[in-house]
């Protein structure tokens, strides 16, 4: 690979495996044109080029998936009928089968995002195998409860779970195959089926995870993908028959789903935005604490909604944190996705790169300093040099909005109820991270901050057996964990008189 003359940055893609195929919608088990068909482009984040064509569904189309999902669930169908056992072995080797393609599904998922190979490989897919292996043990022990009651004399009382119906399922396109299996997993081990309606910008890889659920032995209409724009997933949310809508995305798209969804009162969840705090005490090892902070807003290019884009530093430990994280920030180089030792990729699109860039010009006019980046790398693709911006108060636009790019904000502060009372001064609720070596300071903090995840030295972890989710404008409902379980499924009380 060659490194350009213009801008800190290599691109040569390299020959990859992954082949994109022309966009079809996967309705009842088959790959299918729209009934328009209209068509649209993705293109690659590293390069600008059209990558794929992809079909356009409308309301009709949706309409189609709708009624495949009711069909597979209605009773006496083969999906209804399935024992826990088999559901539990399909799930298992939709697992299998996402790592048998994992060399293929990583390319895709990097040629559709502008991730780092390394990320997509040795993450994301994984990450998303390893989530159906953990609802396929669920689906064995999902049960009710038998309840004694106090009325109603000699009576015999419990509890049913059952599956909620067909869900409308929506997801974003920061991470696409592992945002399909936090809801596709779940949903499909409670007997639910589904309607995805991928991001228009990256729906590559749903479409080949819906070809992975034929090899599995998933019933055709169980799961069904509509590929298509804003007004696709409108459709979804619209539709009568759709008993449940799952949403990743952003606050006011949130918003309209919940006003729409009210009206024939479906079941909803959100996963929404975030503006995540991350504390670091001057106590902390505030080597580790810069190292992990720049993962923490820069993995995935900072395109992540808990990513720690609030760098709240006790001021005894300012100068030293500063140090650490501007001279790494500097190092980091921007390169081929496709390269396994590229670190920092591409963001997904010029119009995002440019409102990332602007927020950077917005913080400038506010008062903040640019330490290290700010800037578009070269003109081929969409990178972007990691920013760090200081001299940042807590009610500027870039320590209030979420940026969702490479761009931290560092704030001073001068003890620990000034830390919780800038943490907590955001409409968002979804993530934080604390660093010190004080074990009361710690728990103490963990317990004031209002958001879904608080990690403790260390950021940016997760795993399926732990709830995932908001407080505030960050959403509601959890994701992950039995608690995802509770989100697919209605219970059902029952009493039986035995007078």
């Amino acid at each position: 690979m060659s490194e350009t003359a213009t801008a800190n940055i290599l691109v040569e893609l390299l020959p990859q495996k992954a082949k994109p195929k022309a966009g079809k919608l996967f309705i009842n088990g088959e790959f299918v044109d729209s009934a328009s068909g209209k068509v649209f482009n993705t293109y690659n984040p590293a390069t600008g080029a059209i990558l794929a064509s992809i079909a356009e569904a409308d309301a009709g189309d949706v309409d189609r998936a709708v009624k495949a999902a009711r069909a597979a669930f209605a009773e006496g169908s083969p999906w209804r009928k399935m024992n826990s056992s088999d559901r539990t072995r399909c799930l298992l080797k939709l697992a299998d089968l996402i790592r048998a393609n994992a060399e293929e599904i990583s390319e895709l998922e990097t040629l559709d995002t502008g991730k780092p190979i390394f990320e997509s490989s040795k993450f994301d897919i994984p990450q998303a195998a390893e989530c159906f292996e953990y609802y396929a043990g669920w689906v064995t022990k999902i049960t009710g409860e038998t309840i004694p009651v106090s009325k109603g004399g000699d009576a015999f009382a419990y509890t049913l779970r059952e599956p909620i119906g067909v869900c409308g399922q929506i997801i974003p396109w920061n991470f696409p195959l592992q945002m399909l299996s936090w809801k596709v997993a779940p949903a499909l081990a409670c007997g639910n089926t589904i309607v995805l309606k991928p991001a228009e910008q990256t729906p590559l890889t749903a479409l080949r995870f819906a070809e992975l659920t034929l090899e599995a032995g998933i019933p055709p209409g169980v799961f069904n993908v509509v590929t298509g724009s804003g007004a696709t997933g409108a459709a979804l949310v619209e539709h009568e028959d759709v008993d449940k809508i799952a949403f990743t995305g952003s606050v006011e798209t949130g918003k309209d789903i919940m006003r729409t969804a009210s009206k024939s009162l479906k079941r909803i969840s959100l996963e929404l935005g975030g503006k995540s705090p991350n504390i670091v005490f001057a106590d902390s090892d505030i080597e580790t604490a810069a190292k992990y902070a720049l993962g923490g807003i820069f993995f995935n290019q900072g395109e992540m909604c808990t990513a720690g884009s609030r760098i709240f530093i006790e001021e005894s430990g300012y100068d030293q944190f500063m140090s650490v994280i501007t001279s790494r920030a500097q190092k980091m180089v921007a390169g081929d996705p496709l390269h396994p030792k590229t670190r920092l990729g591409a963001l997904i699109s010029e119009e995002h790169l440019n409102s990332v860039l602007n927020y950077v010009d917005i913080g400038k006019k506010e008062g903040a300093i640019v330490t290290t980046g700010g800037e578009r790398i070269g003109t081929k693709g969409y990178f972007m040099k990691p920013t760090v911006l200081e001299g940042v108060t807590n009610n500027m636009r870039v320590a209030q909005e979420e940026i969702f790019g490479p761009v931290a904000s560092v704030i001073r502060f001068k003890d620990i109820e000034e830390a919780m009372r800038e943490a907590n001064n955001s409409q968002f609720g979804l993530a934080a991270a604390i660093w010190t070596r004080d074990i009361k300071k710690a728990h103490k903090l963990a317990r004031s901050i209002k958001a879904g995840t608080v990690w403790i030295n260390t950021i940016s972890t997760t795993d399926n057996a732990l709830p995932f989710g908001g407080f505030k404008s960050s959403g509601f409902g959890r994701e992950l964990g039995k608690a995802a379980i509770d989100l697919y499924t209605e219970t059902k009380s029952v009493w039986v008189d035995l007078n």
